[in-house]
């Protein structure tokens, strides 16, 4: 019987092995995985193992979390802005413009949005991880409600923060050892009324990534591909290779499935041989690197002080 911590640790370490997984493939075309049968063998700027910005953030998120006994969103930004200012590898371009822009916490984002119109990117979606895992205790609403303050810091774009608040409560009924495909109508009945219809559809039972209308850096197909991903296979390690092989925005496709995935399956189930070479530099923040078992340490502290 796997516990909910071991299904926390799950969470956290699965999105991070996918994001590993899938960074030597971003913006390459679908089934390369498959094609070339190399996992966790670098490429693309990666070395074998390294995570990317997604889980970069999930890790500033936990420990800011945990640090200050809750959600403080002035010092997430700073956290966030810290992070931006240390030259990652990779930061998506809708955050490096938020983060930069030298805006207070509160009005960066929304100002970002209101002059570009649209900021519906994947990019608070990549790093919910840990959030998901300390809120959950707190129920349905709670956990969706700090989904959409997080996702705010980044993306103004209503869109980003319903999804952002759909993921996190189907972690949230994954750690409870409920079915979070079953969860899929209350979660969508919970999403602004504006949102709704266009979650219902890529959330859909019968929808498939090759349907999305448009690429999946976009919250709404990443999302539907991770829950996809999910449907149509039959274990951690097949959904998340499904979720790469999709081609596109391969990381973050990839640790939104595995978050899922993960949440669902537990921490027995992401392969050992994913894990031994995973590591997390965090920019911005001297030399620190976490390894896999930092990284499962955070989750369980994540789990237990919520």
């Amino acid at each position: 019987m796997t516990t909910r911590v071991e299904r926390a640790v799950g969470a956290v370490l699965g999105s991070a092995a996918g994001d590993a997984l899938g960074a030597p493939y971003e913006f390459g075309p679908a089934g390369q995985l498959s094609a070339r049968g190399q996992e966790m063998r670098g490429g693309g700027g990666w070395d074998p193992g390294e995570a990317t910005d997604d889980t970069q953030m999930a890790v500033l998120v936990g420990e800011s979390l945990l640090e200050r006994g809750g959600l403080d969103l002035p010092d997430l930004f700073a956290r966030f802005r810290r992070w931006a200012a240390g030259d990652p590898k990779d930061i998506g371009l809708q955050t490096e413009d938020v983060l930069t822009s030298g805006l207070p916490w509160d009005q960066a984002a929304a100002l970002h949005f209101q002059v570009n119109v649209r900021a519906a990117g994947n990019g608070s979606l990549m790093r919910a991880a840990t959030s998901a895992v300390w809120f959950a205790p707190a129920g349905r609403q709670a956990t969706m409600d700090a989904a959409r303050r997080i996702a705010a810091l980044t993306h103004g774009d209503r869109a980003a923060w319903e999804g952002t608040a759909v993921l996190h409560e189907l972690v949230r009924v994954a750690l409870d050892g409920a079915d979070p495909l079953a969860a899929l109508p209350s979660a969508l009945e919970a999403v602004h009324p504006d949102h709704r219809e266009r979650y219902a559809r890529v959330l859909a039972a019968d929808w498939h990534p090759d349907r999305a209308t448009e690429f999946n850096g976009a919250v709404w197909p990443c999302l539907g591909s991770a829950v996809w991903a999910l449907r149509s296979t039959a274990g951690f390690a097949q959904a998340v290779r499904a979720a790469v092989d999709l081609g596109g925005d391969t990381d973050t496709v990839a640790a939104v499935t595995g978050t899922l995935a993960g949440a669902v399956y537990g921490e027995a189930a992401v392969p050992r041989e994913w894990t031994a070479p995973l590591h997390v530099p965090l920019p911005g923040f001297g030399a620190r690197v976490l390894d896999a078992e930092a990284l499962r340490t955070l989750a369980r502290r994540l789990a237990g002080a919520a």
